[in-house]
C-alpha cells in the first residue's frame, strides 16, 4: 500500500501535463465587425470558425491583433487566428504571432476568399504571390515570403467587368451562395487538418486537381 501512496504523491506533485507547443499556425483572413459579416471578403472567417468548431474550441482571446485559440488537428497543436488588423493588414497581425512561437512560413496557413472560383470551390497553393488580394499582399510582405500554403475559398466573380471590386468583395452572400461555402466546409476542415500535417501535396491532389 506504501508503494501505491509514493505513486499517487508523484503524480501529484507532477501537476497537470503540459500542452504541445505549437507548430503551426492557420489564419484566415477578413474584416472584424458586425457590419462585415457574411461578406465575401470574410469567407476565411467562416471557414476559421468552422475549423474551431470541429475542432470544439473558441476563438476568442485578443493577443498578437487578433482574436486567437489554441486547437489540437491531426495530433498538431496549432493557432487560430481571426486577425482584428483589417483585410489589407493582415500580415501585421500574422507576422507578429509566427515570430512569437517561431513557426516558418511554410507551416502558416492562410484561408482567403478568392474572386476566381465559384461559390463551392475551393483552391490549395503550397505558395505563390498575392494574386492582385490584398490580404495576401500584406502577409506576404510581413512575413518576407510567398513560401506559406494558402487556401483559396471561391466567392465568385463579379457580375460585370466595370463592376467596382471594392463593392464585390464587401458585398454579402446571396442565400445560395452562402449554401454553397457551407457545404465545403467539411471539406475545407478535412484539407487544413491534412496540411497541418504536412500532407499538403496530398490535399491538392484530393481537392485542388
Amino acid at each position: 500500500m506504501a508503494d501505491i501512496f509514493e505513486l499517487f504523491r508523484r503524480i501529484g506533485s507532477e501537476g497537470p501535463a503540459k500542452a504541445a507547443p505549437v507548430t503551426a499556425i492557420v489564419a484566415g483572413l477578413g474584416n472584424p465587425g458586425s457590419e462585415y459579416k457574411n461578406t465575401r471578403h470574410n469567407a476565411g472567417f467562416l471557414a476559421l470558425d468552422a475549423i474551431a468548431a470541429a475542432a470544439g474550441v473558441r476563438v476568442d482571446r485578443a493577443k498578437h491583433h487578433a482574436l486567437v485559440g489554441e486547437a489540437t488537428l491531426g495530433g498538431v497543436r496549432v493557432l487560430l487566428m481571426k486577425p482584428e488588423t483589417f483585410m489589407n493588414s493582415s500580415g501585421d497581425a500574422i507576422a507578429p504571432a509566427a515570430a512569437f512561437y517561431k513557426i516558418p512560413p511554410e507551416r502558416v496557413i492562410v484561408l482567403c476568399d478568392d474572386i476566381s472560383f465559384a461559390p463551392g470551390r475551393f483552391r490549395i497553393r503550397r505558395r505563390g504571390s498575392a494574386g492582385g488580394h490584398n490580404g495576401l499582399k500584406s502577409v506576404i510582405a510581413r512575413l518576407g515570403s510567398e513560401e506559406f500554403p494558402r487556401v483559396k475559398i471561391g466567392v465568385g466573380e463579379k457580375p460585370r467587368p466595370d463592376y467596382p471590386l471594392i463593392d464585390w468583395v464587401l458585398g454579402h452572400f446571396s442565400e445560395e451562395d452562402r449554401r454553397a461555402i457551407d457545404g465545403r466546409l467539411a471539406d475545407i476542415v478535412d484539407a487544413v487538418t491534412m496540411i497541418v500535417r504536412g500532407e499538403c501535396e496530398a490535399a491538392m491532389n484530393r481537392y485542388s486537381r
